[in-house]
């Protein structure tokens, strides 16, 4: 299974949410979960060091002779129960070899998530976005995070893909709430996790994966 998880502004905790579901994925199953990186901030949210060597965009931008086995290659631990695909340091492009990841991915048989990041509405897209939508276009799921903000909202829905369910990132103090997402999307939410300073403290400390605060592994494992 292939989750994609996305945003549509930043600083809406994908990559939080991204982490926290593959370390419950990971701990579930009899494999570890594959935790895809195109937001470059895994590493650091998880407490790890950042990887040596090439990473996912270099691989993109490879020639065709070095094929999807290398993504294994790739593929190194990070956290317990959690392998991660690293993003790399180039800028991200390749939309063909896009697609043999994509294909690579869904090929594995443990659970895959991907923390696209940003995803921009058209005419804002550039090579970068077109990775990330071929990927998202070839998951098995996709869920949007996104606080419960007009602009995110409004930002959605003009990005011209309509997610499977949304993880609500709940704030204090916000005139919209759950059923006004729902209401605006046409889509369930899944999930809400509220803004808890315990998260943030777990990702200061490098103890999300290991310590997972009850507020976010909650909600995130009923929804998985």
């Amino acid at each position: 299974m292939t989750l994609a998880l996305w945003s549509v502004k930043g600083g809406s905790g994908v990559t939080v949410v991204a982490a926290a579901l593959a370390a419950l994925l990971g701990r579930r199953g009899d494999e570890d979960a594959v935790l895809v990186d195109l937001g470059g901030d895994v590493p650091a949210v998880l407490g790890a060091p950042e990887p040596d060597g090439p990473g996912l965009s270099e691989w993109l931008a490879a020639d065709d002779a070095v094929g999807p086995a290398a993504i294994d290659r790739l593929t190194r631990p990070v956290a317990d129960g959690v392998d991660l695909v690293w993003r790399g340091r180039r800028s991200l492009g390749g939309a063909a070899r896009a697609e043999v990841l994509a294909a690579h991915l869904a090929g594995l048989e443990r659970p895959v998530v991907i923390d696209l990041g940003v995803l921009a509405p058209p005419p804002a897209a550039d090579p970068a976005d077109e990775v990330r939508r071929m990927l998202l276009d070839r998951s098995d799921r996709s869920w949007l995070v996104t606080r419960p903000c007009f602009l995110s909202l409004r930002r959605a829905l003009g990005v011209g893909r309509r997610p499977h369910g949304v993880v609500l990132v709940a704030e204090d103090g916000r005139a919209l709430g759950r059923t006004d997402v729902e209401d605006v999307l046409g889509v369930p939410v899944i999930a809400t996790v509220p803004v808890d300073a315990a998260v943030a403290r777990a990702v200061d400390a490098g103890l999300l994966a290991a310590r997972l605060p009850a507020t976010i592994g909650r909600p995130l494992a009923a929804a998985a």
